[in-house]
């Protein structure tokens, strides 16, 4: 019967624009000759592709012209408004009385069955084999079983054979980006694209050979903790570390800010570094500041 109300508002409903459509969605989930059917403002949104305001509009005009009246009394399973379509009722009861009233002859047009049908043979390209009668707005509808060699899983081949033939294969392909070998930061060396770098950047000359070195290993013992990646993706990190190496100060004291790194080497009396500086930090206590 959906099909019968839904083929009246094409034929023959004065609607246009989004009303028309609304109407046609509302008709389509009529079941019977009474077309009388429930539907919620956001479904009509969706199915319309039309917002809120233009369906509210296109309901008032279709209420306003008589081609849809509200059931206040009824509602739909989640609180949907209930529609009845009229015009388009008394339309299809005087189709069927006029179909009681001259039956199909032999060899011509099939009899209409129950329900008031009369479905012509060889319709347009959009009637629906079959009317889908009943359910509600989540039902899914009958299932068409899909065409072998058809679907989003594949049948037979191996498990590594790609879904179309532009995407290459992971298992035993060298140019699939998953085969590059994850490594250590440790393991990770110095190319020739990095000391190209240092060169062009001129952090080499900035640093000096014995800072850089430090730096290096300074990066490699923080990252040696991290997860394996790959050798591009250590030689970004690594080119981020050095290029945020401060510049060393013409006279500063190697500080070995490396964990586990080497002792200061002995001063030139004997103290270490330390020793030197607690030296002088009792050598400034002794010293008089014109306040006894």
């Amino acid at each position: 019967m959906s099909y019968d109300a839904r083929e009246w508002v094409w034929d023959h409903s004065r609607s246009k624009g989004t009303a028309r459509m609304v109407l046609a969605l509302i008709a389509d989930r009529c079941r019977d000759r009474h077309c009388v059917a429930y539907a919620s403002v956001p479904t009509l949104m969706k199915r319309a592709n039309a917002s809120r305001t233009a369906v509210r509009d296109a309901l008032a005009k279709l209420i306003a012209d008589g081609e849809l009246v509200p059931l206040p009394d009824r509602k739909g399973p989640r609180g949907e408004t209930y529609y009845r379509l009229p015009i388009a009722a008394e339309f299809l009861a005087d189709e069927r009385r006029e179909g009681d009233r001259n039956p199909a002859p032999q060899g011509g047009r099939n009899p209409a069955p129950q329900g008031g049908r009369n479905p012509t043979l060889g319709g347009s390209e959009s009637d629906p084999a079959e009317p889908v009668e009943g359910g509600s707005e989540s039902d899914p509808g009958e299932q068409i079983p899909t065409p072998r060699g058809y679907g989003f899983q594949p049948e037979g081949g191996a498990d590594s054979d790609p879904q179309n033939r532009r995407e290459p294969k992971v298992n035993g392909s060298k140019s699939s980006s998953s085969s590059t070998p994850l490594i250590s930061a440790i393991e990770w060396q110095i190319d020739a694209s990095a000391r190209a770098w240092l060169q062009r950047d001129g952090h080499l000359d900035r640093l000096g050979k014995q800072s850089l070195d430090a730096a290096d290993a300074k990066w490699r013992t923080f990252r040696s903790s991290w997860d394996p990646r790959t050798a591009d993706a250590w030689a970004a990190d690594w080119r981020a570390w050095i290029a945020r190496e401060r510049t060393p100060a013409p006279g500063r004291p190697n500080l070995y800010a490396l964990p586990g790194g080497t002792p200061a080497p002995a001063s030139s009396t004997g103290m270490t570094r330390s020793e030197a500086h607690m030296a002088a930090l009792l050598a400034a206590l002794d010293e008089p500041t014109g306040t006894e």
